[in-house]
């Protein structure tokens, strides 16, 4: 393997190395912020501040992955609750 395909390799391997013990909640915050930063840099770049595009973007990105996981942790707990009335139920 040339060095620059073990690079490649390795750049894309350590984030999803790096994200196996964080919790989902971690995990949707970081994409959030990492796909806004990415989306806000290339946004800023045609504008002509690709820093400042990435720091909005990273923002947006993070509410945007929170919210997610906010609604993700919502439907969970209602779908735990349903199965728990219908093994109360079908116990009766």
């Amino acid at each position: 393997m040339t060095p620059n395909r073990l690079l490649i390799v390795a750049a894309v391997a350590f984030p999803l190395t790096a994200c196996s013990d964080m919790s989902p909640t971690q995990q949707r915050a970081l994409t959030g912020t990492t796909g806004g930063a990415a989306g806000g840099a290339l946004i800023g770049a045609i504008a002509g501040n690709a820093g400042m595009g990435a720091a909005i973007g990273a923002g947006a990105g993070l509410a945007g992955g929170l919210l997610y996981d906010y609604h993700k942790r919502t439907e969970q707990s209602a779908y735990q609750r349903g199965v728990q009335t219908g093994q109360s139920q079908r116990s009766n």
